[in-house]
């Protein structure tokens, strides 16, 4: 194949690029900073967009953030790239403590404040596990004879995604709100630097176009008056 890797990575090496990637985290942040001060629309916009994205990482939904935060981004009239690039908060290595605010979030809200020491326990896990044999086990019902149990499913809904997505709420809006206003004036700063930087340099090129017509009016000018002057002599030297 054309995109093949020659040299294929060792799954523990791509497990590692996963949650640190060549780069390096501090590179790829300055990369999506840089995209992001950089995008062609007013700096309200963009911050909106950059609210959207931060604000649908803390949604237990993994695998529908890029639509998500599109989705909210165009319903706010936001930049929809801005939105997902700021999905990038959303990473490795920061979804564990956003997994844990939104669920300690959510448990609090519906009074389940026991749940967060039971769960930290090691049964979170546990859940989850027993949430995925039931997924697998449903399925398997629908062509076979076999049983189907949701019981394991319901308790991952009531302990887990339900006070995940109301929980991520709080600290998505709370955290959205603080990427855009943080945001907002960086833009505005950014692009007045830059329209400043273009508006000097455009002065700077019309000022070198102009002295370079100026040259050449002047070159000519003397031409003219070379030519004049040797006609000039020309006819003194016919009448001599």
């Amino acid at each position: 194949m054309v995109f093949k890797r020659r040299d294929r990575l060792p799954w523990w090496k791509a497990t590692l690029r996963v949650f640190w990637p060549k780069s390096g985290w501090s590179r790829a942040f300055q990369y999506v900073k840089h995209r992001v001060r950089r995008l062609p629309d007013p700096p309200h916009r963009i911050a909106r967009g950059i609210f959207a994205g931060i604000f649908v990482t803390f949604s237990p939904l993994f695998g529908l953030h890029f639509f998500l935060a599109a989705g909210l981004a165009w319903v706010m009239r936001g930049n929809v790239v801005a939105a997902l690039l700021s999905t990038f908060v959303g990473n490795p290595l920061t979804f564990l403590p956003i997994a844990a605010m939104s669920l300690q979030t959510g448990h609090a809200i519906f009074g389940m404040r026991g749940m967060i020491e039971h769960q930290v326990q090691g049964t979170l896990g546990g859940t989850f596990v027993d949430a995925g044999r039931d997924l697998k086990q449903n399925i398997w019902a629908l062509f076979t004879d076999a049983p189907s149990d949701w019981s394991h499913l319901r308790i991952f809904f009531d302990e887990v995604f339900l006070p995940y997505l109301v929980g991520g709420l709080v600290p998505g809006a709370f955290f959205g709100l603080l990427g855009y206003y943080v945001s907002l004036p960086v833009i505005q700063a950014y692009q007045n630097r830059r329209k400043g930087t273009i508006k000097a340099k455009l002065a700077a090129l019309k000022e070198k176009a102009a002295a370079k017509a100026e040259a050449k009016a002047e070159a000519k000018q003397e031409k003219k008056e070379a030519r004049a002057a040797r006609k000039s002599d020309d006819k003194a030297d016919g009448k001599i």
